[in-house]
């Protein structure tokens, strides 16, 4: 799998190379608070990641379980954020990331157990099955007044996807999408962004998997889809079986002044878990140790270029 999803981003990468050099605004986001970033390794490896005392004190006694860690994520989850739908595996970035965290706040593979949520009931604040929770979570205030959030770890903006010869290959500036049909994943930033930013003259398409996605844009009842970029670029590459959408495009994304950017992802929690801090102090020093910088390039690198659209 390791070998499909380099090839998966050697492929996106010359897909978006004949839609020309357009600078790309996808970041990892600063860690509030946290220590400038050393350079990073070339390759990121968990056993780099020494200890924090810090951020282990600080965890002491505030799990589910003395001593243990519940991480939770979606079920599936997919590429490039797990590989093979194995998060215990520490391969993709979400996966990398959580291992890296835990061990940074002295919790080691062995103390180290997953659970599964929807992405719906974790934002909403029913599961508490868990003690952070990761599946691409946009931090914003209403998800806040049901849940907390980490600083953030990393910061994607939104694109548009779509099948490669349909209505949205014509598609150069933000305007151009209100005449069409979109569809994003429902209680997500990217439906909002449909509804608050692009105000189309349809209104937005909800969908809870790829599959419906799939089935959608198929029916008719979509034409786009607005996604975050990492997510939109593997679904352009990856095949069914993989959770992709075999045929589609990312047309571009959105930039700043096009109110696209700064979708920041978070660690999520039950409300008010004073782990909160405990985790900020894990991602300070993954931070400043470069190892987050080593993650995000190893799994994300190809999957953060595509073509910004303008605003008018």
């Amino acid at each position: 799998m390791r070998r499909q999803i380099i090839a998966a981003a050697t492929l996106a990468g010359l897909l978006l190379a004949a839609c020309g050099d357009d600078e790309t605004t996808t970041t990892v986001a600063p860690t509030t608070g946290a220590p400038t970033t050393t350079e990073a390794p070339a390759v990121y490896d968990l056993a780099s990641v020494e200890v924090n005392e810090e951020a282990a004190a600080c965890a002491d006694g505030k799990t589910l379980t003395a001593g243990a860690l519940v991480i939770a994520t979606g079920d599936p989850a997919y590429p490039p954020y797990v590989l093979d739908d194995d998060p215990t595996s520490g391969e993709g970035f979400e996966s990398a990331l959580a291992l890296a965290v835990a061990k940074s706040m002295g919790f080691g593979d062995g103390a180290v157990s997953w659970v599964r949520t929807s992405f719906d009931s974790a934002v909403a604040g029913s599961d508490t099955n868990f003690d952070f929770n990761l599946q691409q979570f946009s931090i914003n205030p209403d998800r806040e007044e049901v849940v907390s959030f980490s600083d953030p770890y990393y910061t994607a903006n939104q694109a548009i996807l779509g099948y490669a010869d349909g209505p949205g290959k014509e598609i150069t500036k933000l305007s151009d999408l209100k005449s069409l049909k979109l569809g994003a994943a429902s209680g997500t930033t990217s439906l909002q962004f449909i509804t608050d930013v692009i105000q189309p003259d349809t209104a937005a398409f909800e969908f809870s998997s790829n599959a419906d996605a799939k089935a959608a844009l198929d029916a008719g009842q979509i034409e786009a889809i607005i996604s975050d970029v990492p997510t939109a670029l593997y679904w352009s590459v990856a095949s069914e079986e993989e959770g992709g959408v075999p045929g589609t495009k990312v047309f571009g994304q959105f930039s700043i002044d096009a109110g696209g950017a700064g979708d920041q992802w978070g660690l999520l929690f039950v409300k008010d878990n004073p782990l909160v801090e405990c985790a900020n102090l894990a991602l300070a020093d993954l931070v400043s140790t470069g190892a987050l910088a080593a993650i995000t390039e190893q799994w994300m690198a190809g999957y953060t270029e595509a073509p910004t659209l303008s605003k008018d």
